[in-house]
């Protein structure tokens, strides 16, 4: 690959230019958090394809585009992978600068290379944009560094929307030494505990549930590994639709010591109740259905757009 950011495919062989496509990362959900030609791209885009965790402080980066909505979420209708690739190659060959904005990163559980593949096997130009994952800035913002010296000295990146994909990988995870951090994977909380207990995790094994680390609806649980199983958002979590990231390791019990009292403004207790699907690196896969002002539109007003 070359030069990060370099376009990637031929250029047009006449007619009405080709456009480009930027496949962008917008990080774990806070704008200040987007790399500087992530901002310039999004200022110079035509439309924006965009999925579940991007917020409208992001609209302000591109004024004059149009944007549209190609988020997944749980158990809703939801535009299909194939289609999303025809969009992104239409408009770039009608010579508009379309940016595919992904949350996180786009080639961490995003299906980012499915687009790429697309891409190139249909002739388009296009970039890759990197952004912060929230594998590692999730737990990050909640005081867990995911590498430690003398706890861990690597990580591994599971997506825990599907229990016949993640089983096998855990099943043969050390019980020390490497932290286990999962996106999409609130939904099978349980079944990842049980997995990890019958591998030879202990029930003491420090484990972190981080949600929404860098929006409204930021929120942390830190805790032994047998109760992680039945841990539950708080309200507030749930109405901001925010991204659950499940982290199990030694390293799970700095939270507390790095970054004490975090958030800032915590909710009362009283607020907690049954938790939402959460949403993964890619945008919402696994998210609950409420959604706060500050997140994606409701499937209704997706049903209403239309692209130009």
């Amino acid at each position: 690959m070359s030069q990060s950011g370099a376009l990637l495919g031929p250029p047009s062989s006449g007619g009405v230019p080709l456009g480009r496509v930027s496949l962008v990362g917008a990080g774990p959900g806070d704008p200040e958090l987007l790399t500087v030609r992530a901002c310039r791209r999004l200022a110079e885009a035509d439309l924006v394809l965009f999925d579940a965790l991007a917020t409208p402080d992001l609209r302000a980066l591109a004024p004059e585009a149009r944007w549209f909505y190609v988020g997944k979420r749980a158990g809703r209708e939801s535009m299909s992978q194939e289609t999303i690739n025809r969009l992104l190659i239409r408009e770039a060959r009608r010579g508009r600068d379309v940016v595919r904005l992904k949350g996180g990163d786009p080639f961490v559980l995003g299906r980012g290379g499915e687009e790429a593949l697309a891409l190139v096997h249909a002739g388009i130009p296009f970039e890759i944009i990197p952004g912060v994952s929230s594998a590692v800035a999730a737990p990050g913002l909640a005081g867990i560094p995911i590498t430690h010296r003398g706890l861990a000295s690597g990580y591994l990146v599971l997506s825990g929307h599907a229990p016949e994909a993640y089983r096998p990988l855990l099943r043969h995870l050390p019980a020390s030494g490497l932290t286990l951090v999962v996106l999409m994977g609130y939904g099978h909380r349980a079944d990842i505990v049980a997995t990890l207990r019958a591998q030879g995790f202990s029930a003491e094994t420090p484990a972190a549930l981080v949600a929404g680390a860098a929006t409204s609806g930021a929120w942390r649980w830190t805790g032994p590994l047998e109760a992680l199983a039945t841990v539950e958002l708080p309200l507030h979590a749930q109405e901001a639709a925010a991204p659950v990231t499940l982290v199990v390791g030694a390293v799970a019990a700095l939270g507390e010591v790095l970054a004490p009292g975090w958030p800032q403004v915590a909710p009362a207790p009283e607020e907690r109740q049954t938790g939402s699907e959460d949403g993964g690196e890619d945008g919402g896969e696994d998210r609950g259905e409420k959604t706060a002002a500050g997140g994606a539109p409701d499937q209704d007003s997706v049903k209403s757009r239309s692209l130009p």
